[in-house]
C-alpha cells in the first residue's frame, strides 16, 4: 500500500516522518460522519520553502534557564476551567498535568505508565494525557513524538505551531490520520518539562472521527494551557 504524508509546518521548514498512535478509550466516571476513505496516491511531502542559507528554529523550542525546585506547582493558567482532572504516573519524580475537561466528558485514571489520564466525549471523541521520561532535548523529543504519532498511517497531515508553556518548550500539533479506510482528526499539546532528576514529555492527545461535531471546541479546551506540578 502506498502512503501519503503531508507535513505543514507553520513556523519553520521541517520534514516530519509519518506514523500513528491511536488513543485508548476513556472509562466513564462522571456524566454531566461517516469516516472518509483514503485513496492510494503517490507519496508526496509538502513543507514551507527553506532558505538554504538560514536554519529556522524548531517551533516552540525556547531556552530553559534552570530546573525548577521540586514539590511546587510551576505553572498554572490565569483562567482555570471549572472542571479539571489531574494526570499522574507511578514515577514519584514525574510531573503532574492538570487539564480542563469539556462539558459532558467523562474522566478516569490512565491505564498505566505513561498514560496518566483518560477522557471520553460524545460523537466518538476521546483524549489521553501521557507523561514519559525522555533523554532527548526538546527539539529531538518533539520529532520523536510526532514520528510515533503518525507511524503506521497511510495518509497523514501534520501542522505544527509553537506551544511553549511557562518557560518550557512546547508544540501544538493538528491534522488527520488515516489507515486507508477510516480517518480521524487530532490535536496534541506536547510540553518538555525539565524536572529536578530528569526530563519528561507531557502530551495531551485528542482525537475524533473526521468531521465530528464539537471537536474544535473540545480540543481547544483540552490542549489549552494547563497546570504543571512537580512532586
Amino acid at each position: 500500500m502506498i502512503r501519503t504524508s503531508v507535513a505543514v509546518l507553520l513556523v519553520c521548514a521541517t520534514v516530519v516522518a509519518a506514523g500513528c498512535t491511536r488513543a485508548g478509550d476513556g472509562v466513564p466516571t462522571v456524566a454531566s460522519s461517516e469516516l472518509s476513505a483514503a485513496s492510494e496516491v503517490p507519496t508526496t511531502t509538502e513543507t514551507a520553502p527553506a532558505d538554504p542559507g538560514q536554519q529556522d528554529p524548531e517551533p516552540g523550542v525556547v531556552p530553559t534557564t534552570q530546573r525548577p525546585a521540586p514539590a511546587v506547582s510551576v505553572c498554572a493558567p490565569a483562567d482555570l476551567p471549572p472542571v479539571r482532572t489531574v494526570a499522574q504516573i507511578s514515577d514519584p519524580a514525574a510531573p503532574t498535568a492538570t487539564v480542563g475537561v469539556p462539558q459532558g466528558w467523562s474522566m478516569s485514571a490512565g491505564g498505566g505508565d505513561p498514560e496518566g489520564a483518560r477522557l471520553q466525549g460524545v460523537a466518538g471523541m476521546s483524549a489521553t494525557v501521557t507523561i514519559a521520561p525522555t533523554p532527548l532535548d526538546p527539539a529531538a523529543a518533539f520529532r520523536e513524538y510526532t514520528d510515533a504519532l503518525t507511524e503506521g498511517s497511510v495518509i497523514t497531515t501534520v501542522s505544527i505551531l509553537p506551544g511553549d508553556l511557562c518557560g518550557f518548550s512546547g508544540q501544538r500539533l493538528m491534522g488527520i490520520l488515516s489507515d486507508g479506510t477510516q480517518t480521524v482528526q487530532y490535536e496534541d499539546r506536547i510540553v518538555h518539562v525539565p524536572a529536578p532528576a530528569r526530563d519528561y514529555l507531557i502530551a495531551v492527545h485528542v482525537e475524533a472521527p473526521s468531521g465530528a461535531p464539537g471537536f474544535e471546541e473540545a480540543a481547544a479546551l483540552l490542549t489549552g494551557d494547563f497546570e504543571v506540578g512537580l512532586r
